[in-house]
Order: structure tokens, then C-alpha cells, then sequence
């Protein structure tokens, strides 16, 4: 592993290194590296309040190619308790992925001692490492491989059905700048279809996410960042995958991504 980090800053533009890579083709970034970068993006928009972000909605218009990006950012609804922001990745001339987050403030409420709490699963350590029995025939280090650690603590990217995989950056996601906690769980989240699978690839099933949408109550704490997952698959070519979120302390949030389902002759 060459590369030090996911993407370069260079002015306003962003230059992805081949840790962005995906597993499909080495020309088209994996969907957590833009999914990361969007998120860093839509903090850095001063709103002139302490906000955290409570949704991050990413769109990926289409295949986030490895090469220099731009980046446009705008605050859609300012305000002193909910915000909206926007951002977005273009590819010269065309818009490749977008993001809208919704800001909202922080502030000390008093909360009853009772509250039930989910607790967080077994820790990362007592985990187990796997990677996709596809992942022989990619000769090439990329964001699935190379930028991204996993800790299975229930299943295994080997076998279908619902898992438990703690999940962390092991590159900072910008050169020379810390990873924020709300980027290293975007950069996680896009994995909840891939270690949930229910559909054979080796029997001819895709199943593409264009989209991530990410709810969380607090950022975690730490580096690593766990998915409980499950994915729901329809026989109208469409599904869902769903994932509890947690760090170590606990529970953080939920995610879900929408699926295209394929099955090639």
C-alpha cells in the first residue's frame, strides 16, 4: 500500500488516490470514499451554530470515477436550531454525487436515569477478519481492501444472511487532516449491503446501492464503528439494507440503503 491517505486536498479540488478504489473496476471509486468525502464536506459549512449532523442523505448520481473532483457546498436552510446543507462531486463538467445533511443544534437536556439503552455488540478485538471469497481475483489495493479493516463479531462476508462487523479507516480519508467521527461512519455505513448479502454473486445477483442514508443521535467515539446488518430483497428487483450502528459505548444510530437487484442469464 503506496497511498497515505483516500484523497489529496489540492486547492479546491480533491484527487482520490487508489485507495478509492472499488471492487468492480479500478476506475470507479468504492461508494464509502465519496460517501466520506461528502460528509466532511457538509461540516465544513459555517452555520454559526454548534450543530451535529442527525441525517446525511448520499445520492450516487453515477460511477465516481478516480480522478480530480470538485466540490460545491451551500447552506439550503440556515437557522439556529435545524439546518440543511448541501454538497455535491463533480467530475468536470458533471455532477457524480451529492449529499444533504441535516444540522441540528446541541444542547444539555436532562434525561430520566431509567432509559433502556441498547448495549453495544461484543468489542472489535473479540472479532474475526474476512474478506469476500471474490476478493482473489482483485489483484489491485483499493478502498475495500487496503483503506478498510473489518472485525466480524456474528457471520462473515462468506456467508449469507445478516452480520455483525466492526468496521474501521485504517488511512486518514484527507491527507494531513484528522478524519472526523461523522466521516469515518459514512465511510462505514456503505458497507451494510455487502456483508449482509443474501444473493449469490457466483448465480449471476448484483445488488447496487444508489443511495446511503445515515440517522445518528450521537458521533462515536473511537475509531471503529460497528454494523448490525440485514438486507431485504424483493422479487420486483428491489431491496433494502438496514443497520443498527453502534461504537463502542453503545448504540449511535441506523442506516439503510436502497438496492437494484439484477440477475444476468
Amino acid at each position: 500500500m503506496s497511498a497515505e491517505s483516500i484523497f489529496v486536498r489540492d486547492g479546491e479540488r480533491f484527487i482520490p488516490t487508489e485507495l478509492a478504489r472499488g471492487p468492480w473496476t479500478p476506475q470507479a471509486q468504492h461508494g464509502g470514499a465519496p460517501a466520506a468525502l461528502l460528509a466532511r464536506l457538509a461540516e465544513e459549512v459555517d452555520g454559526g451554530e454548534t450543530m451535529l449532523v442527525a441525517r446525511l442523505t448520499v445520492e450516487l448520481l453515477r460511477p465516481v470515477p478516480i480522478a480530480p473532483l470538485s466540490a460545491r457546498a451551500r447552506m439550503v436552510r440556515p437557522g439556529r436550531k435545524v439546518q440543511i446543507v448541501e454538497t455535491a462531486l463533480w467530475h468536470e463538467t458533471t455532477e457524480v454525487a451529492r449529499c444533504t445533511a441535516l444540522r441540528l443544534r446541541l444542547a444539555d437536556v436532562p434525561m430520566p436515569a431509567d432509559l433502556s439503552r441498547p448495549p453495544a455488540p461484543p468489542p472489535p478485538e473479540t472479532g474475526e477478519h474476512s474478506q469476500p471469497p471474490w476478493m482473489d481475483s482483485i489483484s489491485y489495493a483499493g478502498f475495500h481492501n487496503a483503506a478498510i479493516e473489518h472485525r466480524f463479531v456474528r457471520g462473515t462476508f462468506v456467508e449469507p444472511g445478516s452480520a455483525t462487523d466492526w468496521i474501521r479507516l485504517r488511512v486518514p480519508l484527507l491527507l494531513g487532516e484528522p478524519t472526523s467521527p461523522l466521516s469515518r461512519v459514512a465511510a462505514a455505513a456503505d458497507f451494510g449491503n455487502g456483508i449482509s448479502w443474501v444473493l449469490p454473486r457466483q448465480d449471476n445477483y448484483s445488488f447496487i446501492n444508489p443511495d446511503l442514508t445515515v440517522y445518528l443521535h450521537r458521533y462515536p467515539v473511537g475509531e471503529w464503528v460497528c454494523l448490525d446488518a440485514v438486507t431485504h430483497p424483493q422479487s420486483n428487483g428491489i431491496g433494502l439494507a438496514e443497520s443498527a450502528l453502534f461504537d463502542e459505548e453503545g448504540s449511535i444510530g441506523r442506516a439503510a440503503q436502497s438496492l437494484l437487484i439484477e440477475r444476468e442469464p
